[in-house]
Parts: C-alpha cells; structure tokens; sequence
C-alpha cells in the first residue's frame, strides 16, 4: 500500500470522476457536493485521509465548531472572541474560602479530585454549593455589563 505521502500527491492527478469516487470512500459514502472544484475536493479527501492515519481534531474543537454553527444558523453570526480556549495540561487554579481548587483541562473535558467532568459548571456547583457558571466562577467569563440607568 502506498504511503500517505503518495496517496496525497496522487490526488491531483485523479479525474473527476475518481475524485467522486474516493469522496464517498472518505465520507462515509456522500455523494460530492455538486459545482464542488478539483482543487476544493481534492483538499477535502486529503484532509479525511490524513485524519485516518493522524487522528482527527480534539473533541473539545469539535464541540467549539459545533457551538459556532449553532450560532451561526441562529443568528446570523459569529462571536470569535467571547469564549476561552483552553488546551489540554492547562490547570485552572481558584481560591474559594481559603481554600484552594486545581483542575486539570483534558481533551475531553476536566479533572478535578481524580474525577472526570464534561464542563467547569458541576466542579464550580461542587466546591461552592450553589448554581454558579463553571467558566465565570474560574475567571473565564466577565460578568455582563451593567444596564444603564
């Protein structure tokens, strides 16, 4: 079997129809979106091939995108700059009552006392007691503007 190396670079010499043909191999068997060019599918095959061998993104990127699409199609919009990315080994230190908390950011979500958790909210709702934001009890998210008066 040839390297992926060689399965990269012999994408640009398939035809269209080829190209057709290794899309539904790489993309669980969808039709090529129509009006798609050479050089945009080719880049997409490319991309599943190397994530067959190299993994693909985190599941915490995938959920980001996720986020971002929903928005997206709600709105209209997107806003880049309001939420905090945080990469995996990042340790997320607060003092709570004289107290201090750690928690470990994962791949998959956060560790805190050897426990697993999907979000910050629960840890926060665990060390304090009460229902507060995950992210703005760590300091990831400002508290929202005051209204005017």
């Amino acid at each position: 079997m040839a390297s992926l190396d060689e399965q990269l670079a012999g994408l640009a010499t398939l035809s269209q129809a080829q190209l057709r043909t290794e899309w539904r191999k790489y993309h669980k068997g969808q039709l090529m979106p129509v009006g798609l060019g050479r050089v945009l599918a080719g880049r997409a095959i490319a991309w599943k091939m190397q994530e067959r061998v190299r993994g693909g993104l985190p599941p915490a990127t995938n959920r980001e995108l996720k986020r971002l699409a929903k928005q997206l199609a709600h709105t209209g919009g997107i806003d880049l700059g309001k939420k905090a990315l945080l990469k995996p080994g990042t340790k997320l230190v607060r003092q709570w009552h004289g107290t201090l908390y750690h928690v470990l950011v994962l791949e998959d979500g956060f560790q805190f006392q050897d426990l697993h958790y999907r979000s910050l909210t629960p840890i926060a709702r665990e060390i304090t007691g009460a229902a507060w934001s995950g992210p703005r009890f760590f300091g990831l998210k400002e508290k929202p503007d005051a209204p005017a008066s």
